[in-house]
C-alpha cells in the first residue's frame, strides 16, 4: 500500500516512542500531528488509543496503551506488546521531536498531494466531468492542503507589534493604521471604518427595497473613487442589465427614460461621460447562473494572478448560489455556502459584500416592518459567519399613501463584530435607482 509513497517510518516510531517515554509530550505532539498523518495503519491505531487515554486524564505508557488496544481487539493488529516496546529502539537520549514532527507532517502532505493527483488523473481519463469544474475542484483541494502546511502559533504582544508594518510608532498612530475600503456613504464609513479585508458583509432586504442598487452604488464608488478592482457575481441579473443600472445611477439619468429611448442631449452627454468612466473603471462582472464557490474561487484567483489586488467582491445574491456537494436540506446548503464565502474572504484578504433575501416575516409583522436578524432566510450560520449584517429599509414601500416618506431610506446596521450598531439615514432616488447621503451628513463636522 505504501510502496512508492513518501514515508519515514522511523520518524513515526520515534514520535510514538517519545510519548511512551514521557507522556507529557503528547499535548505538544497532538497539537500539530493528527492520526491521519501516520502512514502505517498500526501507528494510527496506537496514536488514536493514546488520544483516548489522554482524554480520560490517565497516564500514557506501554501498559495503558496495550490495555486500551486489547479493549478494542487491536493488540494483535499492531504486532503486540513487543512492537510497543520496540518503538523507542534507536531513539536518541535527547530526541529531536520538532524534527520528527516536521518530517511526518511533510511526508503526509506529499502523500495527500499524490493521492489527489491520482484521483484527478482517474477522473480526467474517465472524461465524464466538465473540465472547468474539475479544475476548480482541484484548485480548492490543493489550496486546502497548502493551508494545512501553514502554521501560525500563539504570539506575544511584542511579536505582534514587531510584525506590524512600521513597528510600534505605526501601531500607535491612528493615522497610519490600515483603513477599510470606503463605501461612499459618510455615516456608514464613520460607523464601520469602511469594509476591511477578510470581512463577510451581509446586505439583506425584501424585494424592491433596493439592495442591488445599494451594492452597485458602493461598487461604483470603490472602483472610481478608491480606484480598487471590484468583482461582481450577479446570479439574478444579466451583465447588460447590471451595467445599465450602474450607468444610469452614475450619470443621474432616469433609467426608464433610458430604456424607452426618450433622452435629451444633456442626458446623452452625461451618459457618455459616465460610460467612459465606467469603461476605464476596474469593474469585473460575471453573470453565470447558479455560480458555486469553486467556480467563484477559480475566477477570483485568476483575476488576482493577473496582477489585480481586489478591493471588493459582491455576490447578488446568496440564496441563488449552489453547492457542489451533497447536503441534507437547503438550510444546510446555504449555511455551507455562507461559511465558504467567509473562508474565501479571509484567504483573499478582501471584503465580500453578499446580498441576501429576507423572509416574509417583515410583511406580516404588525406596526414596525423593519427587518430583524431572525428575518434572514435560511439563515443557518449566516449570522454567525457574518462580520457585519445590514438591512435596507424604506417605509414608503409599506405606506405608499404617505408622500412625506417618499425617498427616505435607512441602512440598519444590525450586527458589527468590531464596532457599533445603529441606523444610517439615506436618500433614495427612484428614477435613478440610486442611494445618496443626506445633505446634512455631508456637511456635518467629524465627531
Amino acid at each position: 500500500m505504501l510502496k512508492g509513497l513518501p514515508v519515514n517510518l522511523d520518524a513515526e516510531r520515534f514520535i510514538l516512542g517519545s510519548i511512551l517515554l514521557d507522556d507529557a509530550r503528547f499535548i505538544e505532539i497532538a497539537g500539530t500531528v493528527a492520526k491521519e498523518d501516520f502512514a502505517l495503519e498500526k501507528h494510527r491505531r496506537i496514536f488514536q488509543r493514546m488520544e483516548e487515554i489522554n482524554a480520560r486524564g490517565e497516564r500514557i505508557d506501554r501498559i495503558t496503551v496495550a490495555n486500551e488496544l486489547m479493549r478494542y481487539g487491536e493488540l494483535e493488529s499492531v504486532d503486540g506488546v513487543s512492537y510497543l516496546v520496540s518503538l523507542d529502539d534507536g531513539l536518541p537520549r535527547i530526541p529531536n521531536l520538532d524534527g520528527y514532527i516536521s518530517i511526518v507532517r511533510d511526508k503526509a502532505i506529499l502523500r495527500r498531494i499524490a493521492s489527489v493527483g491520482q484521483t484527478l488523473t482517474t477522473r480526467a481519463l474517465s472524461g465524464e466531468e466538465d473540465p472547468t469544474a474539475l479544475l476548480a475542484g482541484a484548485e480548492e483541494t490543493l489550496l486546502k492542503l497548502g493551508e494545512a502546511k501553514v502554521e501560525k502559533g500563539l504570539m506575544t504582544p511584542l511579536e505582534v507589534i514587531q510584525n506590524y508594518a512600521g513597528g510600534l510608532n505605526a501601531f500607535l498612530d491612528p493615522s497610519r493604521r490600515v483603513k477599510g475600503v470606503s463605501t461612499g456613504f459618510t455615516k456608514l464609513d464613520e460607523m464601520t471604518g469602511g469594509f476591511h479585508g477578510g470581512e463577510l458583509i451581509i446586505l439583506a432586504a425584501r424585494p424592491a427595497m433596493g439592495k442591488t442598487a445599494f451594492a452597485l452604488n458602493i461598487a461604483w464608488h470603490v472602483a472610481t473613487r478608491n480606484f480598487l478592482p471590484v468583482a461582481i457575481f450577479s446570479l439574478e441579473m444579466s451583465q447588460d442589465s447590471l451595467l445599465t443600472r450602474m450607468l444610469c445611477a452614475a450619470a443621474r439619468v432616469d433609467s426608464q427614460r433610458f430604456r424607452s429611448g426618450y433622452l435629451n442631449e444633456q442626458e446623452r452627454q452625461k451618459l457618455r461621460q459616465s460610460a467612459n468612466q465606467m469603461i476605464e473603471a476596474p469593474i469585473y462582472i460575471d453573470d453565470t447562473a447558479g455560480c458555486n464557490l469553486l467556480d467563484m474561487h477559480a475566477k477570483l484567483r485568476k483575476l488576482i494572478q493577473s496582477g489585480q489586488k481586489l478591493g471588493l467582491v459582491i455576490v447578488d445574491y446568496l440564496q441563488l448560489m449552489s453547492s457542489k456537494g451533497k447536503v441534507e436540506n437547503r438550510t444546510q446548503e446555504v449555511s455551507q455556502i455562507s461559511r465558504g464565502l467567509k473562508l474565501l474572504s479571509k484567504e483573499l484578504d478582501c471584503p465580500f459584500l453578499v446580498l441576501s433575501q429576507l423572509s416574509r416575516a417583515t410583511e406580516t409583522r404588525q406596526g414596525d416592518h423593519r427587518p430583524q436578524m431572525s428575518d434572514l432566510r435560511e439563515s443557518g450560520s449566516i449570522e454567525q459567519d457574518a462580520d457585519l449584517v445590514g438591512f435596507i429599509f424604506r417605509e414608503e414601500v409599506y405606506k405608499q399613501d404617505r408622500e412625506d416618506l417618499r425617498g427616505l431610506a435607512e441602512f440598519i446596521l444590525a450586527k458589527q463584530r468590531n464596532g457599533p450598531i445603529g441606523k444610517v439615514d439615506l436618500v433614495f432616488l427612484h428614477s435613478q435607482t440610486r442611494f445618496e447621503n443626506r445633505a446634512e451628513d455631508l456637511d456635518a463636522p467629524p465627531e
